[in-house]
């Protein structure tokens, strides 16, 4: 019993060190993290509670989520909805998906005004 609970241990401290030799580019996300302070951007806090922004919101998530030819990442993005306007914020795979959720937004939030800043993932 004891014998097996060294041999885990050690096991797992090879393949936590096995995954953090592996993940060389860590994530920066200082600039990201820089540009969302900013008063000027619209973050999730910003969503109202509106009643009427709130349903627009839901609408606009439901159409993404019913959407089966989008990805997951793009199934995430940030719907905000303020004094009647949707953003649209958060990264996509592609320029297709970016196009498509736009699309289903604008059609969900039947005639509120749609800001797009999605941002496109580069291919590594």
């Amino acid at each position: 019993m004891k014998r097996t609970l060294i041999t885990l241990a050690c096991l797992s401290a090879i393949s936590l060190a096995a995954m953090a030799a592996d993940d060389k580019s860590k994530a920066d996300n200082t600039a990201i993290n820089a540009r969302d302070r900013s008063d000027e951007v619209k973050t999730s806090g910003g969503q109202s509670n509106a009643p009427a922004d709130l349903k627009i919101t839901q609408e606009v998530r439901r159409a993404l989520m019913k959407d089966g030819e989008l990805s997951t990442t793009a199934k995430n993005v940030k719907v905000i909805t303020a004094n009647g306007q949707v953003t649209l914020r958060g990264p996509v795979k592609t320029a297709q998906e970016k196009a498509k959720i736009s699309e289903l937004a604008r059609s969900a939030a039947r005639g509120a005004q749609v800001v797009d800043e999605l941002d496109v993932k580069k291919a590594k």
